[in-house]
């Protein structure tokens, strides 16, 4: 393959020489062999040429690189290393990529792009840092990254070493530099020293930069900064020093040219009034600013530098009143320039106005003297061997002084300020290491070329030496350690050039020496130069001129002018002028002039390396050193300064004359390529191996090459070996190294080629087979069409045959069903004629038999009557005969039994028992009649008062009448008073008839109530015959119950309670009828009362006893008005006689509903107990069980009897109404209401004794069947025990049933109703009103104490609405704020802000939800876990009580108790000393681990700290709050501090603080964090003390932790971030396909350590992990994980973009779908750790879409709207960005072209992106604590032993 390959062959594409554009592209149209004399050639046009070739005119054409390799990042990667390769591929980065940075080696290629670009901020100073130098994109920040690492890892200094063309670009790169270094390694201390650093480059811009006709800003002068770092490599100091300041511009600037800026700055701002003393104009006023016609330059704002100016003079130390010195010399040079000097006639002398203004301003600006300075500004001095003598000078003479004054000056000032810029940066620290940065001019060549050119190409040939020597020795250094046999390399030395200069004799010799001679001139000067130097060969002599000469430097040939050389190395100025400036009266001035040593070795007196022979002082004056001498001496020292350190080239590029913005000039970029020694690196490079792979690379690039038999080896090494052997037979075209494979120049491209041929091969298998098969596809998709049209057309035919078929049975079908239809209708009408013929014959035959049964149905009914009279008149005579019989038998049975009880009632005995009650009830009857007798007189006695009062008035009336009739004689008077006489009389005798209707009434009244007495009387006879049955009927049930003695016993107890009860019960009768006739005497005195008071009247004391006459609470209005009775008596009486007996109604309505409330309870317990009786009867009865049933049956009759009375009373109740309503009707007269009133009260009184009565009758009833219920179950029981052998003692039965618990309260509601106006002795007898006070004490403490809770829940309730009205309020202030606010917002950030607080919303709401969840959760599992606890104890207490075991357990049950209460009793609180306090804070902080806890509650310490502060609240003392508080957070501070790189404790300590937080927020009391917590929770609040202010600190203080949590993270995953995101194969298919790579500078790699770590996606993720698995394990409220996995997240999508968009190697197809896989398995991450919903995933979207933006296509129109439509997250510059670094895999993929990049930038301009390129990395998300309360009670918390915290007591 090998011996094939000829590089000239056809389709070879080659570079020809090109006038215009240097160099051209073209193509091979025939193969070429060795010896042709033409090459056949097509160039880019299409255009044809024939190429002559010769062995040595015109040698064959530099060979193309392949199109893969064009674009490099290093120059020295390509495979073809020469000039045009070089050119094309800068023209390629800088024109299609924008890019302005190129590696050449060792060297960084800047080319200046005319525009500012976004790639200098502080985000892209954060990316370079730390990397490697090969890999990221070449930049400025790359090489300063380089040097700061070396200077870290080697201990060396370093230098970087910025050199161009003027308006390259070299002050940019030099300030990008140092703002790298401030960056990096900023000060340690508050020096701000890198701020002083940056701040010396506006000054030295201000007075070193002018603008020319190549550069707007250009360097008048030469700098080298040294920054100085401490041994932590941070800078403590610079120094600086400048090289060759351009004085003359000080006073002359070429056409389109300015001077220095300083000048322009000054007259720009001269109409301020601080400067209005410098008399300064506009600059076109001025000679010295003037003379390059154009004072102002495009885009620059002089006024606003020279604040900048001012600023960097007050950074850098500079006081104000220095700094107005400063101006004022700067502006005395102005005014100097514009003093006019005339001459004299003779034009040997001259002289200046008297007048000048110029010159006064010099003079007092400078404080020189006026007259001196204009003198000697036009003479000077001569000194000769014997005398001195002033000569004039010509005019000419004089501006050449008045100029070289100035220059002398400026220069002093320059020096000045430099000195007192290196004083401001000076440290008093040890310098461990520095780093130079030398800004200095290029090589320059122009028509005319001065002193300044030859000293600056002279500095350029010792910077070229310097350089050539470092390459070769790099060069040396990388053969030897990968052991590669070393050639000797020929490369160009320019030690002859520079002999010529600085040698014995040489140029600056010969200078030196025409110098000092007193009638030197240039001419002399250049003769000595052409007889010492002709026949040297860098030397030549020009032939058309005898004042110049040429020297043939490394870059080119210059020839250099010889006039001015003499007078600008002298650097001439009169002593005299500089001896009225030393006299000046400023003393800055007076400072600039006084003798010191110029050497510029005392301006750099603190660097480190000094020059090995010291240059001797001068012995005087008059030997005082050139311009050159000093020059030469200062190159030196610098050279030397550089030889000592590493340096690190940039070389800068002007990339065309006119600043155009992008656009490239080939002619001047390659000279100056030439000139900067970029073509030198590539020479040498190219001489050796330039191309170079490790073999790793070099394997996955070139495997598509090996057979699979050579993969068999698992040595990499061996089978690279193998493989080059059998591609390339000539062995010296490439070498194994120990890492890499070096190539010979031209070998990487024969492998490429090879690499594209097999890729081609294979494609054309792959498309052969595709098409075959496309084809086939294509035959099959035809064949099947043809195949489904025949089916569809078969189809077709077939379906028309089918349809015709269809359509003539369908025919068929209609003639059937015609024909059909048509006979039927006629048989339809035939049957329908014959059925109604049959049914008329039928109904006939029908109706002759219903007639015949008819008539036999109506005989057989008199028959059935007939013979039921008969047998019912047979059994009437046969009942009337047996009902005779047994009225027979019964009157003989009840003869026997009355005769039986007549013997019964003559005993004594029983004469006894009835008469014992009765004698005093006679005694007290016969009392009363006596009473009401006395009474009876006593009211005759007042009538007859009344009487005789009255007859006492009728004398008086008639005295009074005669009186009258005595002074008046008219009749009409006596008439009056004889009516009114009538009338009296009439009134008595109707108070007389009234008086006798009342006796009567009395009398009819007393009648009914001794008839009532009776029927009391005999009522209490039945009821004492009824007892004695009860008594005979107990005896025989005790009689016939074969019982036990104990049993027996106890029943007669029992019984005899009983009987004592109804004893009791028959007194209170008794008492009951005394009641009575008291409450009719008083009715009779009320009556006696009311009779002379006119009306009804009702005092509080009788309101209050009517409503005090029931036991039941009392009834509302509303209650007792809903009857239908009282409605219609209502209605009956009218609303206005109603009104007045209206309570009356509801007295009588509420004690009938009680009767019946009492009533339906009686019939309830009659109901249970027949179902008792009903359920018993089903089990065997005993001989009692007739009996009961007997009483029972009697207890039921003697209910339905108190029914029947109920009933009686209710329609005496609605009598008594009627009675009401009807007086009320007639409405006679006032005394008959008061009349019929009193009846009315006294039958209502009457009826309510008699209710009274029947009540308790029922409760004596009631309380007979409870106890009947009772005895039955004991005797059940007893014959059960029968049946036992042994039975356990029963114990007595305590408990009282519920009927009779009620019947007691009803009694004693009775007897409370009855304690009004009765004799308490009388009623005290039996104990009852003891009973009825201890009742009515219960009964108001009943009521107080609900009246007491009534209150307190109405006063909480008022307490509970007022706190909401306060929330409400609060609520409402707040939406109003927030509506102010959101009215104040444009739309857009009213949708933003509304989303926003939507989301807020929603989030806490879900966050309560979520706690909720949780707190139920918990709850139910506390509850089920007491549940369980209970069962258990249940089941222990049912075996205890089956198995009947004694108390000896109950001991135990009850120790277990009181323990579980002591434990409940802790509340929650712990207590410690005050001297324990710094054990506590040492314990529990700062010796605690994490791991010590972790099997605990998460967040104990914050559990504990906050236990011991409630304590402290608790016992109200507020210093050990504070105390407590105080020691904890600077506790925790320390232990931060202490531990600021260990994630595991930042977390541990952010989860205990967030705690603390949220509890003190809990506990607070305030009623917005107690909405979730429990009772027992809301209890533990604190009580005395607000601790809002040291919430506040914990809230700040874990924001700080929160910070230092994400730093440590961000910290240990930053270096993981590009290794895996970027560089891991995740796919391993993708491993092929890896891009060529670059040449990796050695020194840039970490040999010692092996090189960089490189880490897979899955470390990151198992990272991540690691961290979500510490802060879960702490306790960390989910919402903050969340928070700090997006922090973390933006960190990986930061790094990872800024990366890509950083470097060009992984922009491709392969990397952007290595990196969609790596963000999709980080996404899967977040979802299986239940982190999608934390805003995460959306962080990653810029890196999604990077990704896709390099996979999709990439060419048409529709491709850019796609891409646009796409990259919504990425701004604009970062899309044309990854467009402008996408490099193809291989020759089968294109380059993004040109035009599809504008294209995207025109459709993305309307974008309003920010103006940033990369990614803040450091831009941190605002942190957000959510409150979280703990479900966790603090009395349930433990307290682990191995704490050690024995000291703390529970409170």
């Amino acid at each position: 393959m090998a011996a094939q390959y000829y590089p000239y062959s056809k389709f070879t594409r080659v570079w020809i020489p090109d006038p215009e554009d240097v160099w051209k592209a073209a193509e091979i149209t025939r193969d070429y062999t060795e010896g042709q004399s033409l090459l056949h050639l097509k160039l880019e046009d299409e255009t044809p040429l024939e190429y002559p070739v010769g062995p040595k005119s015109n040698p064959l054409p530099f060979l193309r690189n392949p199109d893969i390799l064009v674009g490099e990042n290093d120059l020295t990667a390509l495979s073809y290393l020469h000039e045009p390769a070089v050119l094309h591929n800068l023209r390629v980065r800088f024109l299609e990529s924008n890019h302005i940075y190129t590696y050449c080696g060792i060297v960084l290629v800047a080319i200046n792009p005319y525009e500012q670009l976004q790639i200098y901020g502080e985000e892209v100073i954060n990316a370079y840092s730390g990397q490697n130098m090969g890999d990221m994109d070449p930049h400025i920040f790359a090489v300063a990254e380089e040097a700061y690492k070396q200077m870290s890892r080697d201990e060396r200094n370093q230098s970087i070493i910025v050199s161009g063309e003027s308006g390259a670009g070299k002050t940019v790169s030099a300030k990008y530099a140092m703002r790298f270094f401030a960056t990096v390694g900023g000060s340690a201390n508050d020096t701000n020293v890198e701020e002083k650093v940056l701040a010396s480059s506006p000054i030295m811009e201000a007075i070193g930069n002018a603008k020319t006709t190549r550069n707007d800003n250009s360097s008048r002068f030469g700098k080298y900064i040294q920054i100085g770092f401490s041994r932590h490599y941070h800078i403590i100091g610079a120094n600086m020093r400048t090289y060759l300041l351009e004085k003359s511009r000080v006073v002359f600037q070429a056409e389109d040219e300015r001077n220095y800026h300083i000048f322009y700055q000054l007259c720009a701002s001269a109409s301020l009034p601080e400067y209005k003393d410098l008399s300064l104009t506009s600059a076109e006023d001025f000679t010295y600013t003037s003379l390059g016609e154009n004072i102002f330059i495009e885009g620059v704002n002089d006024a606003e530098d020279f604040k900048k100016t001012k600023e960097a003079f007050t950074l850098l130390g500079v006081k104000d009143g220095s700094q107005s010195n400063i101006f004022r010399i700067m502006a005395s040079i102005l005014h100097l320039g514009n003093v006019q000097i005339c001459s004299e006639r003779d034009g040997e002398s001259c002289h200046i106005l008297r007048d000048d203004a110029h010159l006064k301003h010099f003079s007092r600006l400078l404080g020189v003297e006026l007259q001196q300075m204009e003198h000697w500004l036009c003479h000077r001095k001569l000194a000769t061997s014997s005398e001195t003598y002033v000569k004039k000078m010509s005019s000419k003479q004089a501006i050449n002084a008045r100029d070289a004054l100035a220059k002398h000056i400026y220069a002093r000032m320059f020096d000045w300020i430099v000195e007192h810029i290196n004083m401001s940066l000076y440290t008093s620290s040890k310098q461990h290491s520095f780093i130079g940065v030398l800004d200095i001019y290029g090589f320059e060549t122009f028509e005319i070329n001065s002193f300044e050119q030859f000293c600056i190409n002279y500095a350029n040939e010792k910077l070229q030496q310097q350089f050539n020597s470092h390459v070769f020795k790099l060069e040396q250094e990388e053969y030897m350690k990968e052991q590669i046999p070393w050639t000797l390399i020929d490369f160009y030395d320019n030690q002859p050039c520079i002999d010529l200069i600085e040698a014995r004799l040489g140029v600056l010799d010969l200078l030196d020496e025409e110098c000092k001679v007193p009638k030197g001139t240039d001419v002399n000067w250049a003769q000595k130069l052409y007889k010492q130097h002709s026949s040297k060969a860098q030397f030549q002599k020009p032939r058309m001129s005898n004042t110049s000469f040429i020297i043939i430097h490394f870059a080119d040939k210059v020839e250099y002018q010889c006039e001015g050389f003499l007078e600008k190395n002298r650097d001439t100025v009169y002593e005299e002028q500089i001896n009225i400036l030393k006299a000046s009266q400023l003393q800055l001035v007076a400072d600039l002039f006084n003798e010191k040593d110029d050497a510029p070795a005392s301006k750099s007196s603190r660097v480190n390396v000094r020059p090995a022979k010291s240059i001797p002082r001068a012995p005087n004056k008059e030997h005082r050193k050139t311009v050159g001498h000093q020059f030469r001496s200062s190159l030196h020292l610098l050279m030397e300064t550089l030889n000592a350190t590493t340096p690190h080239y940039v070389r800068c590029i002007k990339p065309n004359d006119f600043k155009e913005s992008f656009s490239f000039d080939s002619s001047r970029a390659v000279q100056q390529l030439r000139a900067c020694g970029v073509l030198e690196t590539i020479r040498i490079s190219a001489a050796g191996y330039p191309s170079r792979w490790t073999y790793p690379d070099f394997f996955s690039r070139y495997r598509v090459l090996m057979k699979k038999s050579d993969m068999t080896s698992s040595d990499k090494k061996l089978v690279c070996k193998n493989l080059l052997g059998t591609l390339i037979k000539e062995p010296d075209m490439f070498q194994f190294g120990k890492t890499k494979i070096f190539f010979r120049a031209g070998q990487v491209a024969y492998l490429e080629k090879l690499r594209a041929d097999k890729f081609r091969a294979a494609c054309i298998k792959i498309q052969k087979t595709v098409r075959g098969w496309l084809q086939r596809v294509r035959y099959r998709k035809i064949r099947k069409t043809a195949i489904t049209l025949q089916r569809y057309g078969r189809g077709y035919l077939a379906r028309r045959y089918a349809e015709y078929l269809r359509l003539t049975r369908a025919a068929l079908v209609c003639q059937k069903q015609y024909r059909m239809v048509r006979d039927r209708r006629a048989y339809l009408r035939v049957r329908q004629a014959v059925v109604t013929i049959q049914a008329y014959a039928k109904g006939m035959f029908t109706r002759r038999i219903y007639w015949e049964f008819l008539l036999h149905h109506k005989a057989m009914i008199i028959q059935k009557n007939v013979r039921g009279w008969m047998q019912r008149k047979k059994f009437k005579r046969a009942r009337n005969a047996a009902i005779t019989i047994q009225c027979a038998f019964r009157r003989t049975r009840a003869k026997q039994q009355l005769k039986q009880r007549k013997i019964e009632a003559r005993s004594a005995e029983h004469l006894k028992k009835l008469n014992s009650g009765m004698e005093n009830k006679i005694v007290q009857l016969q009392r009363k009649m006596d009473d009401q007798s006395k009474e009876l007189k006593i009211q005759n006695e007042q009538l007859q008062t009344v009487n005789i009062g009255l007859g006492s008035e009728v004398n008086k009336l008639q005295k009074e009448l005669k009186q009258l009739q005595g002074q008046r004689n008219e009749g009409g008077q006596l008439t009056t008073l004889q009516e009114e006489l009538e009338r009296l009389r009439a009134e008595l005798q109707e108070a007389h008839a009234l008086r006798k209707r009342l006796e009567e009434e009395h009398s009819s009244e007393k009648k009914s109530l001794k008839q009532r007495v009776e029927e009391l009387e005999t009522e209490n006879s039945l009821l004492k015959s009824e007892k004695e049955e009860m008594n005979q009927r107990i005896l025989q049930q005790t009689k016939n119950s074969p019982d036990d003695g104990s049993h027996v016993s106890q029943t007669e107890v029992s019984l005899q309670k009983e009987l004592d009860a109804e004893r009791q019960r028959y007194q209170n009768l008794l008492k009951e009828f005394s009641r009575m006739e008291q409450r009719y005497d008083n009715l009779k005195e009320e009556m006696s009362l009311n009779k002379f008071q006119p009306g009804h009247m009702r005092n509080p004391s009788n309101q209050s006893s009517l409503e005090s006459d029931s036991n039941y609470p009392s009834v509302s209005m509303s209650e007792v008005g809903d009857t239908e009775d009282s409605i219609q008596l209502v209605e009956e009486m009218g609303v206005e006689k109603a009104a007045m007996d209206i309570s009356l109604f509801m007295k009588l309505q509420k004690r009938v509903r009680e009767l019946e409330q009492e009533r339906k309870r009686l019939q309830t317990s009659v109901d249970k107990m027949e179902e008792l009786a009903k359920h018993r009867s089903s089990e065997p009865r005993s001989p009692t069980s007739v009996q009961e049933t007997a009483d029972l049956a009697y207890n039921n009759l003697k209910r339905e009897e108190l029914e029947t009375e109920n009933k009686k009373l209710k329609n005496d109740l609605n009598n008594l109404r009627k009675t009401i309503s009807e007086r009320a009707a007639q409405n006679n007269s006032s005394n008959e209401l008061q009349d019929g009133y009193n009846l009315l009260l006294s039958q209502l009184k009457s009826a309510n004794e008699e209710l009274d009565a029947r009540k308790e009758e029922v409760l004596i009833l009631r309380t007979q069947i409870v106890n009947a219920a009772q005895l039955q179950e004991k005797n059940e029981q007893i014959q059960q025990s029968n049946n036992v052998p042994e039975v356990p003692e029963v114990p007595e039965v305590t408990e009282v049933p519920e009927d009779k618990e009620e019947a007691l309260r009803a009694y004693q509601g009775l007897t409370e109703s009855k304690s009004i106006q009765q004799d308490w002795c009388y009623l005290n007898e039996d104990g009852e009103l003891g009973l009825a006070y201890q009742g009515l004490k219960q009964v108001a403490r009943l009521l107080e104490t609900q009246l007491q809770s009534q209150s307190k829940k109405h006063k909480d309730e008022l307490e509970a609405l007022h706190t909401q009205i306060e929330l409400l309020k609060d609520d409402i202030e707040k939406k109003q704020e927030i509506l102010s606010y959101t009215m104040s917002l444009s739309p857009e950030a009213k949708v933003e802000y509304s989303i926003q607080q939507e989301i807020t919303r929603l989030t806490n709401d879900n966050l309560d939800l979520k706690e909720l969840v949780e707190k139920l959760e918990k709850n139910e599992r506390k509850l089920k876990k007491q549940l369980r606890i209970y069962i258990k104890k249940v089941q222990e207490l049912e075996a205890a009580q089956a198995a009947a075991l004694s108390s000896r357990s109950r001991p135990e049950l009850s120790r277990q108790v009181t323990v579980q209460r002591k434990e409940k009793d802790f509340e929650g609180m712990l207590e410690y000393y005050k001297e324990d306090e710094a054990l506590l804070a040492k314990t529990l902080i700062t010796d605690m681990k994490p791991n010590t806890v972790s099997a605990t509650v998460p967040c104990l310490p914050a559990y504990i700290l906050f236990m011991c502060i409630r304590h402290a609240d608790y016992i109200n003392d507020d210093q050990k709050v504070e105390s407590l508080l105080t020691s904890t957070i600077n506790a925790i501070k320390k232990v931060l501090k202490k531990n600021s790189e260990d994630f595991e404790t930042t977390s541990f300590w952010l989860a205990n603080t967030s705690r603390l937080l949220h509890c003190l927020k809990q506990y607070s009391g305030d009623e917005v964090f107690m909405t979730q917590n429990s009772a027992k929770q809301n209890e533990h609040c604190l009580k005395n003390f607000d601790l809002a202010e040291y919430r506040q600190v914990l809230s700040d203080l874990s924001i700080q932790i929160y910070q230092q949590l994400i730093k440590v993270a961000e910290g240990i995953i930053q270096p993981m971030i590009v290794s895996a995101m970027l560089e891991s194969e995740s796919i391993p298919s993708l491993a092929g396909v890896k891009p060529m790579g670059y040449r990796n500078r050695s020194s840039s790699m970490d040999t010692d350590h092996g090189g960089p770590s490189s880490y897979t996606l899955e470390a990151l993720i198992r990272q991540l992990g690691q961290f979500h698995g510490i802060m879960r394990d702490h306790g960390l409220d989910p919402e903050i994980v969340g928070q700090v996995v997006r922090q973390l997240f933006h960190c990986i999508n930061a790094v990872t973009l800024n990366n890509l968009l950083l470097r060009k190697d992984v922009c491709s197809w392969s990397t952007g779908m290595q990196l969609r896989y790596n963000t999709s398995q980080l996404e899967e991450w977040l979802r299986g750790n239940n982190l999608y919903q934390s805003k995460a995933a959306a962080i990653l979207e810029p890196i999604i879409q990077a990704a896709q933006l390099l996979q999709v296509k990439k060419k048409t129109t529709q491709d850019a709207e796609a891409i646009c439509s796409l990259c919504t997250a990425l701004n604009t510059q970062q899309i044309v960005k990854v467009l402008n670094l996408y490099t193809p895999l291989n020759e089968f993929e294109e380059r993004v072209t040109v035009s599809f990049i504008r294209d995207i930038q025109s459709r993305l301009q309307n974008r309003n992106d920010p103006p940033q390129l990369l990614v803040d990395t450091k831009h941190t998300f605002p942190v957000l604590f959510p409150y979280t309360p703990s479900a966790l009670s603090l009395e349930t918390l433990h307290i682990p032993a191995s704490l050690q915290l024995d000291f703390l007591i529970r409170v």
